[in-house]
């Protein structure tokens, strides 16, 4: 069984909220049904499961339902599993098909019975049209394919390793060399087989590569279907789009140029084909912001962006130059830019972070930029011996205008500071963690001088 960190997140979730449905989003292939079965198979007694892609005849059941006696009068009709008060989840799969049920979900919540889960792919893009989203009875959590540390642990990298890792991480500490290096082999693993359950477990099955690329390339064939399937009116575009992403990526700048489609392209007239595969999780836009100055929302230019593949194992299977090879060769007559700043680009969407880039005619290009602890936080992504030199970064980190007071170098080398710069192991991405609230975060404001 693949380790999932959204397991736990799932396991606290119906710990804590004893009158909510969960909902888990993602694209397709990421885990979200294989973890949901494994959470629901060792909590509850009875596990019911509507699949609404395989059984079309349950979408038909739910349309007109009038209430939560009805909609369990027909759950029970669907199946011979008991239904039995607090010891039955109720999962519904794919409800991309069947969107009426994420709006009656607020009725079964409120009734009581049982406890729901629900997921499907696709959903970005589908429970736009929804009337009405049960805001206060349904939560979302978004699942991503297996970051890098899930990776590890799938090959059975030790807790107490990677507990020494994240160490060196937090205290700016260089890592045992042989380790490193293992780390770093490991790391050129994951930037060929990825993060999809599938490829991954086919790999540890098999350790073939080439039967991993027959995986990666059956799912980027499940893509292009979905796209046909849910916009046909701009399957050429998103498709024509899809396929350009590893050459876009492998260009100089790695910025996606519409005039690559067609000359004629302009971007607010084909917007939606590029907010259409960030919603459906296939691809990651990483936007411009004019200033690397919180909020960086703030400046964010929609129409300049780099497209990312959600998985990066993907992107390594969509190159047809023997890239595999080459990155377990660690050869260095080729640049790696593209694989390893869509590896680092993942890791980050998958820890919560929004990811940007920036991009100044007079001080150059960042390849990334992150809100972390409140302040901006620059990135670069160095695959290549020479990352020591970054002009832009320099340039950022010498503005008075910017008050910028780190920054971080992700390379292939061993942890080193040098001034404000900390340089950084690519593998240790992932320890970049966004601060978050204490869940009982108790504030109380002395008012007794207004009272009296």
């Amino acid at each position: 069984m693949l380790y999932r960190s959204i397991t736990e997140r799932i396991e606290q979730f119906f710990e804590k909220e004893k009158k909510a449905a969960l909902m888990v989003t993602g694209a397709r292939q990421v885990g979200k049904t294989y973890c949901i079965r494994e959470y629901a198979k060792q909590h509850f007694k009875y596990v019911i499961e509507i699949n609404f892609l395989e059984m079309p005849q349950a979408v038909a059941l739910f349309e007109n339902a009038t209430g939560s006696d009805d909609i369990l009068m027909r759950i029970s009709a669907l199946t011979d599993i008991p239904m039995e008060k607090d010891r039955t989840m109720i999962f519904f799969d794919e409800v991309q098909e069947c969107r009426e049920i994420v709006t009656a979900i607020k009725f079964l919540v409120e009734e009581g019975s049982y406890r729901y889960i629900l997921s499907g792919s696709l959903l970005g893009v589908e429970l736009k049209d929804i009337r009405s989203v049960p805001v206060g009875y349904m939560s979302i959590y978004e699942m991503f394919p297996m970051d890098f540390f899930e990776f590890c642990k799938a090959n059975r990298v030790s807790e107490k390793v990677l507990d020494k890792l994240k160490n060196c991480f937090e205290e700016k500490i260089p890592v045992d060399d042989l380790i490193h290096d293992r780390m770093m082999d490991l790391f050129r693993l994951y930037l060929i087989v990825g993060g999809m359950p599938a490829a991954v477990q086919r790999y540890l099955d098999t350790n073939n590569l080439n039967e991993v690329m027959q995986v990666q390339k059956g799912i980027i064939q499940l893509y292009k279907k979905d796209i046909a399937r849910y916009d046909p009116e701009h399957k050429l575009y998103l498709e024509e789009i899809f396929q350009l992403i590893p050459s876009e990526l492998n260009s100089k700048n790695k910025r996606f140029i519409l005039k690559n489609l067609n000359e004629n392209f302009k971007f607010s007239r084909y917007e939606h084909s590029f907010i259409w595969l960030k919603e459906a999780g296939v691809a990651l836009p990483v936007y411009c912001v004019q200033e690397p100055q919180v909020p960086l929302l703030l400046s964010k230019a929609t129409n300049l962006f780099k497209l990312f593949l959600s998985d990066v194992g993907l992107l390594a299977a969509m190159y047809a130059d023997g890239l595999q090879i080459r990155i377990l060769n660690k050869e260095n007559n080729i640049n790696f830019g593209s694989v390893y700043e869509n590896a680092v680009a993942q890791e980050l969407c998958a820890h919560g972070f929004e990811v940007y880039y920036f991009n100044n005619k007079k001080q150059g290009e960042l390849d990334f930029v992150i809100e972390f602890e409140g302040e901006a936080l620059p990135l670069e992504v160095k695959s290549g011996k020479d990352y020591t030199k970054h002009r832009a970064l320099n340039h950022v980190l010498e503005s008075p205008n910017y008050h910028i007071q780190n920054a971080i170098v992700f390379c292939n080398e061993n942890i080193e500071v040098k001034d404000q710069i900390f340089y950084c192991p690519i593998y240790m991405a992932g320890f970049l963690e966004k601060r978050t609230v204490p869940e009982d975060y108790i504030y109380t404001l002395d008012l007794s001088v207004l009272q009296d």
